[in-house]
């Protein structure tokens, strides 16, 4: 089993615990996006489109997080991640989907260097904008979490896919000094599961 990524890559970061979630053994082939590495022909051999996570697994190639998380969940069942209940599956894929879909996308690298070269923008301009987006994600997500009674995660008593999806986005937070006092209930969410041996033995240097 081969995981293709790079350390600060929130989608490889979602990957990486997953697979200790499920206690899994696999080796890391890491490429700097910076430079462009994921871009080489090797790679591109591997994934077309040039992006990581990449995972090798059971003689198949799989990209992209949110699919790499459902198959793991398909075929390693144990513990979880994904609930089976259709209304608590989409509760927990709104919010996992929220960061995936809604956050991610306008704060990936690509963006972030498409705004440095092609529009000029300064490190405080493209700061703004990536503080902007995810502190209007966690807005719903807070609101979602206040909407549901108490529990130590967002599915229950156990990490799930709201959580894998939400530790990394946190820790990008963190990063860019997002201000995160008006989503209680989602740092203390993220930061217990983040405390777990699955979580910080994927976390970035």
């Amino acid at each position: 089993m081969i995981l293709h990524d790079f350390a600060l890559s929130s989608a490889s970061y979602r990957v990486r615990i997953a697979l200790n979630l499920k206690g899994l053994d696999y080796e890391t082939r890491s490429y700097k996006l910076r430079a462009g590495e994921q871009r080489g022909a090797d790679y591109l051999a591997i994934n077309p489109a040039g992006l990581v996570p990449t995972l090798e697994i059971d003689g198949r190639i799989i990209t992209q997080s949110l699919a790499i998380i459902d198959y793991l969940d398909a075929t390693r069942i144990e513990p979880r991640l994904i609930p089976v209940d259709p209304a608590e599956r989409a509760r927990v894929l709104a919010m996992a989907f929220t960061i995936a879909c809604d956050i991610h996308p306008l704060n990936n690298l690509r963006v972030l260097q498409y705004m440095e070269t092609i529009m000029s923008q300064d490190e405080a301009a493209r700061d703004a904008w990536y503080r902007t987006w995810i502190s209007s994600g966690f807005a719903a997500i807070e609101a979602a979490l206040q909407k549901t009674p108490a529990t130590p995660f967002v599915a229950g008593d156990a990490p799930g896919i709201a959580e894998v999806c939400l530790v990394p986005q946190v820790f990008n937070a963190r990063r860019f000094k997002v201000e995160l006092g008006s989503f209680p209930r989602l740092v203390e969410v993220a930061d217990r599961a983040a405390n777990l041996a699955a979580f910080s033995k994927a976390a970035p240097p």
